[in-house]
């Protein structure tokens, strides 16, 4: 009850900025016109990529710089006096991002739906696990204690940007070449994309029982990860 109204509060408050929707809603689309644009490529291939490129950059849009912005308009010496742990915290935090993350797929999902692609139900399970994942993966990028969000946002960059790159959403896993298969392993991106487009009639890379077990693994990893940094470095906030 008091992760929820962590959640409640952080929505209120930083879902409602215009860098949400830039990163949020309009970079997906733009990064997809420009890989669309000129390449005659499958459309269910093309969807499935927009769809993970929407519950990422969604996800980690506004969880990376929420303890910034608390700690630099000193709101979070007033969080930290309640009756609450870091780990309530965090999973408050993590559960408004995983909430935006989900909302936001819908456009995407109603883009493919419209133009009639086939579309497996199992994908809303992926966005839910993915956009929990991810969320968590962006409060690990705001562990380091900076009260700047534009320190915390160059972090998160540098770390966002490549892993769209690896992740098999402009060219499939197994046509890149081993040092970059090897990337792709080691980001939970790739296990979505590979579950979005399974569920749009692709064939998966893996099979889609290790992509989901990988994405489980990785968001119980980066969901700790998170808790523990964040109890180191909260109080170094204020």
């Amino acid at each position: 009850m008091k992760a929820l109204t962590i959640a409640k509060k952080d929505i209120l408050i930083y879902y409602s900025k215009g860098p949400v929707v830039i990163f949020g809603i309009l970079l997906p689309i733009f990064l997809f016109l420009a890989f669309w644009i000129g390449r005659d490529l499958p459309l269910n291939f093309l969807m499935a990529g927009l769809i993970a490129m929407t519950v990422f950059f969604a996800s980690t849009s506004v969880s990376p710089v929420i303890a910034p912005w608390e700690g630099q308009m000193k709101t979070l010496e007033r969080l930290l006096t309640y009756p609450i742990d870091v780990k309530t915290i965090i999973l408050g935090d993590i559960i408004a991002s995983t909430i935006f993350g989900i909302l936001l797929s819908a456009i995407p999902l109603a883009i493919a739906f419209g133009m009639g692609l086939p579309i497996n139900p199992l994908i809303i399970v992926g966005i839910v696990i993915s956009a929990f994942c991810f969320s968590s993966l962006g409060l690990l990028f705001s562990a380091y204690p900076s009260n700047i969000p534009a320190t915390v946002m160059m972090i998160s960059a540098l770390i966002r940007f490549p892993m769209i790159f690896i992740s098999g959403i402009f060219i499939p896993v197994d046509r890149l070449p081993f040092l970059g298969r090897l990337f792709a392993f080691l980001s939970p991106l790739t296990y979505f994309t590979d579950i979005a487009r399974f569920c749009l009639g692709l064939k998966p890379f893996l099979p889609i029982y290790v992509d989901f077990a990988v994405l489980i693994g990785y968001t119980l990893l980066l969901f700790g990860l998170s808790v523990k940094l964040h109890e180191k470095s909260l109080l170094k906030r204020i």
